[in-house]
């Protein structure tokens, strides 16, 4: 079973996970590279609320336009806000598909953040980035925690996760082999041995 806040979660659909203050990102980028980075951001905030599904509102427009169009200006004006956090608001109006494979990395941060989560997963999210570009990130990572958001990152790369985790569970083969603090990690035989390999 997979609890979350008391509440058990298992096997439900993502838009409700979303929606109790889970939200995740995913080893491959998955932007909508033709949308424009604030409308890649609004996605995420449509998803949380649930504004861009159709519940029958639309079969009388007329009557509905004005309270949609304030709608959408919230959630625009939301997603400026975390593109703001980002540093990537002067790039609001540019399509996904040109920005730098880190900033594309951000972007899709961005994206989740936009659902006002309390939890936030993050699949390798320094894959693929050069040392600049992870340095950021690890920035920002911090930003996030200071939110009081909780982050679980899942990562390869063992100078941000040792210099940003405040407790590391280490896998091997699927089966947890330690956890702890990055000084109890640095210093447990089991994962030297796991992962630098044991002296003859």
């Amino acid at each position: 079973r997979v609890l979350f806040e008391g509440k058990n979660i298992t096997g439900a659909p993502a838009h409700k996970i979303c929606r109790m203050g889970i939200a995740r990102t995913f080893q491959n980028i998955r932007l909508f590279k033709e949308l424009t980075v604030a409308e890649n951001v609004m996605i995420g905030r449509h998803f949380k609320t649930g504004k861009s599904e159709h519940k029958g509102r639309f079969l009388n427009a007329v009557n509905s336009y004005f309270r949609l169009y304030q709608e959408e200006e919230q959630i625009y004006s939301r997603a400026i806000d975390w593109l703001e956090f980002f540093d990537m608001e002067d790039m609001r109006d540019e399509l996904a598909k040109n920005l730098p494979y880190g900033k594309q990395r951000e972007l899709e941060i961005a994206r989740a953040l936009a659902t006002d989560p309390k939890l936030l997963f993050l699949d390798e999210p320094a894959a693929g980035m050069n040392p600049q570009e992870t340095d950021h990130l690890m920035a920002i990572i911090r930003k996030i925690r200071d939110l009081d958001i909780t982050v679980v990152l899942i990562e390869h790369d063992m100078k941000l996760v040792m210099s940003i985790c405040d407790t590391i569970t280490v896998l091997n083969y699927g089966q947890k082999l330690a956890e702890g603090t990055p000084r109890e990690i640095r210093r447990n035989q089991d994962v030297i041995e796991a992962y630098l390999g044991k002296e003859e």
